[in-house]
């Protein structure tokens, strides 16, 4: 028996929602806001095309080796954490569209980071394709 931390379990920044509070995750996501006071990045991934899912990563325990390509808007980064809070949207009548997606329609989903790193030479086509393929 292992004493060693649990692994991480890999998934699209869609697939959050099925995870719990307390999972550890590793996803990427592009930075759409990074917030200095708080020290949390927002992150969304539009795979599946449409999907409502977007993660505030706190990166405070990562701020004395947090480089600012992190944090830059379009930057697409890997995190590895810990799942700390599940947000879903309200129920309304009438369905969720594109168009709200970035706005009140969207999952909110909390992730304490505890590594972070930049997605350089990463062919996203490819990874969407084969995170996919394996939640099939």
């Amino acid at each position: 028996m292992s004493n060693g931390p649990l692994p991480s379990l890999r998934c699209l920044l869609s697939g959050l929602p099925n995870r719990q509070v307390g999972d550890k995750v590793r996803f990427i996501g592009c930075v759409t806001a990074y917030t200095t006071n708080s020290a949390h990045l927002s992150l969304e991934h539009d795979c599946p095309k449409g999907s409502t899912v977007s993660a505030v990563v706190d990166v405070n325990l990562l701020l004395q080796n947090l480089r600012k390509e992190q944090t830059d808007i379009g930057q697409w980064v890997h995190v590895i954490g810990y799942i700390t809070s599940i947000k879903h949207p309200p129920r309304t009548p009438g369905k969720t569209t594109a168009s709200n997606v970035r706005g009140r329609g969207a999952t909110c989903i909390g992730v304490q980071a505890i590594v972070l790193w930049t997605a350089e030479d990463l062919d996203i086509a490819t990874y969407e394709q084969a995170l996919m393929a394996e939640s099939e």
